[in-house]
């Protein structure tokens, strides 16, 4: 099959790229799709021949990853977003809208070939829903007349200006805000080694690499309170710690940057605006742990920022940061920018590992753990993005100053993703422990129209929701887990008093049905049936039996499954059906309360 040639020049890239030929797979596959619009049975075969796998292998590998395709879709792939805050915001009037004028449903096509159109899960845009994506292009703070403007300049060939993907993250400072990893977002050109340079850049590693011992850098790791950002706030110093150290196998690094959690929308402005920030984390990050080698998997519809990426990773080798001896001395790090293809799971640490190695995004049964066997067998270290992004000031200004930043046990500063029922929608960054309630009401401005607040997930979607009424608490890890729920990544949902709980419950477990990988059956068949119940109930054909049989079946999913998956969908329904039982009884009449008969009829 004859290649276009920058296609082919992409291919020769990622072929040389990896030890392991085949984790070059997932990435061919995307970037295929891009030049050709689909994944078509040449293309199967041209990618297979070049792996040394067969076509079955590439093709039960491709039907995992949500963002491949077998069939052609339109000129523009108009995809809208109703996941819980774009939902909140009106994400699914837009999708309505959008089927009207388009006179096409999900994943359908129109008959001129110029539009398809697809429904799709959180696309990290939370803090600007509802949001859309056209390609690769994101809209955000859609209405119907917005709409109507982009699809109707589209259609006469003038591509409209996407909303900047920083809107979220560029705002006034609020006066709470303690900007650490954030300080360079919004200064020009921020993602330009020469303006980071000028802004402390690569000075924690030059201090790392010339003054420290590995030793030293994993001490001071340790008492900065530094937790991990991801979701599961384990120890980053101590996850170090654990690599061996003397052993004859390679050891990697890996910045885990598919941030697929509904509400979280952080990492995103972390990558576009500051990419050397956390390329000086990770390679600050090898030299505690003896790697030589780093990936960053970047979710697949951040594809900007893939470029960004690979554009600021390209600087620094030029620069002298990345490479051979880095800075005179002696330390070897090489790194490269991977994508994913639109897969939640892969946000587990074992199934991005299985990805990256070009295989479908299962979880591995543990142990062993990354840290002794991991990528290709080796020692791994896997830390989210905004972990290693705020390594390089821990080391450049000490583990005293930046544990006294937040709480004790639970050092420095957050990257919160604010968002539905607020008047100030945004990404702030602010000391660990920073109360919730205040965070909604002074931070975020309140409650949008002066409303009510109901609940608030408070760090995405896999958290247990919290009533109005216990959101006085510090935003740390021990303080949300005291309360009942978790931190999470961050990502703070704010739901006012005219929501439905039974629906908001219903969409939740609609996202963990679609990604759950299904590989093991509490998680497959759970969710499934969940999904089933809630959508019964929320229409109005629940039983009353059926409140109990939701609860038990969301606990009987709890801790049985290979992977958190299973337990993230549990846990918010389980909070739900307990505070808010009597919606679900309100529902027994026959109707939602919160909506109008008509919308029900229209179902």
């Amino acid at each position: 099959m004859k290649l276009p040639e920058q296609l082919e020049a992409k291919f020769q890239t990622l072929l040389a790229r990896y030890p392991i030929k085949r984790s070059a797979l997932i990435p061919m596959l995307l970037f295929g799709q891009d030049v050709f619009g689909f994944v078509s049975d040449g293309l199967i075969e041209e990618i297979a021949t070049r792996l040394d796998l067969n076509t079955l292998q590439v093709t039960e590998t491709m039907e995992y990853y949500s963002m491949l395709r077998r069939k052609p879709a339109g000129k523009y792939h108009v995809q809208v977003c109703t996941n819980v805050s774009c939902m909140l915001r009106g994400g699914n009037k837009i999708l309505e809208h959008v089927e009207r004028k388009l006179e096409i449903g999900h994943k359908e096509v129109t008959k001129d070939g110029i539009f398809s159109l697809e429904e799709v899960e959180c696309i990290g845009a939370c803090t600007g829903a509802p949001a859309m994506q056209v390609n690769y292009d994101f809209y955000e703070n859609l209405t119907p007349e917005t709409l109507d403007q982009i699809i109707d300049g589209l259609d006469h060939g003038q591509k409209p200006t996407p909303v900047a993907r920083t809107s979220g993250s560029v705002h006034p400072r609020h006066a709470a805000e303690v900007p650490v990893i954030s300080r360079r977002f919004g200064i020009p050109n921020s993602h330009k080694i020469d303006v980071y340079l000028k802004n402390e850049g690569y000075q924690g590693l030059e201090k790392a690499l010339k003054q420290m011992t590995a030793e030293q850098i994993i001490d001071e790791a340790k008492k900065s309170g530094l937790r991990g950002r991801g979701g599961a706030g384990f120890p980053a110093g101590m996850k170090w710690s654990f690599v061996p150290k003397d052993i004859a196998k390679p050891k990697y690094v890996i910045a885990n940057a598919d941030e697929s959690e509904p509400g979280t929308c952080k990492d995103r402005p972390l990558l576009e605006m500051d990419p050397h920030q956390l390329i000086e984390g990770m390679v600050i990050a090898g030299k505690a742990v003896d790697s030589h080698q780093g990936y960053i998997y970047v979710r697949g519809e951040y594809r900007d920022v893939l470029d960004i990426l690979e554009a600021a990773i390209a600087e620094a080798y030029a620069h002298g940061y990345l490479g051979k001896n880095i800075l005179g001395s002696g330390f070897d790090f090489d790194l490269c920018a991977h994508t994913g293809a639109g897969a939640y799971e892969c946000g587990e640490e074992s199934a991005l590992m299985e990805s990256l190695e070009g295989k479908r995004g299962y979880p591995r049964i543990r142990p062993p753990f990354p840290a002794v066997v991991g990528l290709y067998g080796c020692p791994t270290v896997i830390n989210n993005a905004e972990t290693l992004s705020s390594v390089p000031s821990v080391i450049l200004h000490g583990a005293e100053w930046y544990a006294g930043l937040g709480s004790p046990k639970n050092g420095g500063t957050r990257l919160f993703a604010i968002s539905g029922h607020v008047n100030r929608p945004g990404i702030y960054e602010l000391p660990m422990g920073f109360n919730l309630k205040r965070m909604i009401e002074d931070v975020a401005g309140g409650v949008l129209g002066g409303k009510k607040l109901k609940a608030v997930i408070p760090g995405g979607s896999s958290c247990p929701v919290l009533t109005a009424d216990e959101i006085d608490i510090a935003m740390d890890f021990d303080s949300v887990a005291k309360a009942g729920s978790m931190l999470g990544s961050g990502g703070t949902v704010a739901i006012d008093e005219d929501t439905c709980m039974v629906d908001l419950a219903r969409r939740i477990m609609h996202f963990y049905a679609h990604e759950s990988c299904g590989w093991c059956i509490p998680c497959r068949e759970g969710t499934s049936w969940l999904k089933k119940m809630l959508d019964r109930f929320h229409e109005g054909m629940g039983r009353p039996e059926d409140i109990d049989m939701v609860d038990q079946l969301a606990k009987n999913m709890l801790g049985k499954t290979f992977c958190p998956l299973g337990d993230a969908a549990a846990l918010p329904t389980i909070s739900i059906v307990k505070k808010w039982r009597n919606e679900f009884e309100l529902h027994l009449n026959g109707k939602c309360p919160f909506k109008p008969a008509e919308v029900l009829a229209a179902r």
